[in-house]
């Protein structure tokens, strides 16, 4: 069955609350948006997300002194658009990812993506991760080969400006998860941006597993019921 994972992009810990909480008691996995402001400034204006505009919070959980939002109940993916995750990413390993999303575009993404495989593979087995690749529509399967052992699944963003909510489809991005789905016929494909009712179907048609929703859930006035319709939507025929 088509996934459907609810996605965040908090500007502060107390906005994380409140979104969480909304999708809380019907999901089970919730994508936290990380957005720097720096990984893709150079084309477009990409506003700062937490926990890049709200530090001290973020660095309690890390340190353990407080924890991420119905944390016993929520599983949490980080989708990391930052310019040198290497740098970061045992940080939200910490605060507690147990799904991380580098950016294949990123400075340094694939020595980002096998610093969670070492971790996850050594002997003390202190954190269960897994690691996802995120390509944009434009990009060719090819970009995997130099990713070779480093991801567990692909994120297809499917919009062209990564860093914001609401942004429109990218139709090239079917295209991108025919010939994944064609090239990798057992890989999961995750699509990620400009995700409706309009298009989940055609995205899972193409090949996609999980479909990643933003403001279509979380702005509407009935969340669960926008959650379910789109569930149902995406698993027709399945």
């Amino acid at each position: 069955m088509v996934e459907i994972i609810p996605a965040s992009m908090p500007k502060s810990f107390a906005e994380l609350e409140v979104l969480v909480g909304r999708v809380h008691g019907f999901a089970k996995k919730v994508q936290v948006d990380v957005v720097d402001g720096r990984f893709a400034k150079h084309s477009w204006f990409s506003p700062k997300t937490w926990p890049y505009k709200d530090r001290s919070s973020f660095d309690k959980i890390v340190e353990e002194e407080k924890g991420l939002p119905f944390w016993e109940e929520i599983t949490y993916e980080f989708d990391l658009m930052i310019e040198h995750p290497l740098e970061e990413v045992m940080n939200f390993v910490r605060a507690g990812g147990t799904q991380i999303v580098i950016h294949a575009g990123a400075p340094g993404a694939a020595l980002g993506l096998q610093k969670l495989v070492d971790v996850r593979q050594s002997d003390d087995g202190a954190f269960t991760i897994t690691t996802g690749l995120a390509l944009l529509p434009d990009m060719q399967p090819d970009v995997l080969e130099q990713f070779d052992a480093l991801y567990d699944y692909v994120q297809v963003m499917g919009i062209n400006r990564v860093g914001r909510q609401g942004e429109p489809f990218a139709p090239q991005s079917l295209a991108l998860i025919e010939r994944l789905r064609k090239r990798y016929p057992d890989i999961t494909i995750q699509v990620d941006g400009g995700v409706t009712m309009e298009t989940a179907r055609r995205l899972v048609q193409a090949g996609a597993n999980r479909l990643v929703v933003g403001h279509v859930i979380l702005a509407a006035d009935n969340p669960e019921e926008a959650y379910n319709a789109l569930y149902t939507e995406a698993n027709v025929g399945q």
